[in-house]
């Protein structure tokens, strides 16, 4: 069974940083694509950065220049680096993977179980 495990999120005030990480587990093979999404109460998820293994990125425009994602494919570990962080950017950050490959079968998405960041002003 493939699990995502979350870490890093926490409180910190605006213009701080903060850096998640998300490590999937499991007899994984291959996966191929790995990104994070965020969600406030009472809206929908949605994508802040993802990334495909060869290393190609998408970026919300409302994190351009501020967040990179950076990803180690043998550790299977994505991470997500926040910087100049604003009150705007509080919510629940969620990793996703997309296409994992195991021996068995292959996942078309998986998520993590969420981890929130808050942004005081």
């Amino acid at each position: 069974q493939v699990q995502l495990v979350e870490s890093g999120g926490g409180l910190v005030q605006t213009g701080g940083s903060l850096r998640l990480s998300c490590a999937a587990s499991g007899s994984i093979s291959s996966i191929n694509a790995m990104g994070w999404y965020r969600q406030v109460p009472g809206k929908q998820r949605e994508l802040v950065a993802r990334i495909i293994s060869g290393g190609s990125t998408n970026y919300a425009e409302f994190v351009k220049g501020r967040f990179t994602i950076p990803r180690d494919n043998a550790k299977n570990t994505v991470y997500l680096q926040m910087n100049s962080l604003k009150p705007e950017d509080t919510a629940v950050y969620y990793c996703n993977a997309e296409g994992v490959r195991t021996r068995r079968v292959t996942y078309t998405t998986i998520w993590g179980q969420g981890t929130q960041v808050t942004v005081s002003s």
